[in-house]
């Protein structure tokens, strides 16, 4: 069993734009479908260690398809 100490964690949270489409029904938004399949473009480090930024948008834009979220009904 491989066991980490806290110290080689590494963690970082990044924020980038994507599509998002917005249906409105009634003058209210009824779902919101995030279209994540983007490519991660012009990342901004949120929180966490920045050095490791480069290799965590690797890992997070590494060419597997990823469905699309949605919120609402």
């Amino acid at each position: 069993m491989v066991q980490f100490s806290p110290a080689s964690i590494r963690r970082v949270v990044f924020q980038y734009l994507v599509p998002v489409h917005v249906e409105v029904e009634d003058g209210l938004v009824s779902r919101v479908t995030v279209i994540d399949e983007t490519p991660v473009r012009d990342p901004t480090v949120v929180d966490g260690d920045p050095e490791y930024l480069t290799q965590a948008v690797a890992a997070a834009d590494d060419g597997q398809s990823w469905p699309s979220w949605q919120f609402g009904y």
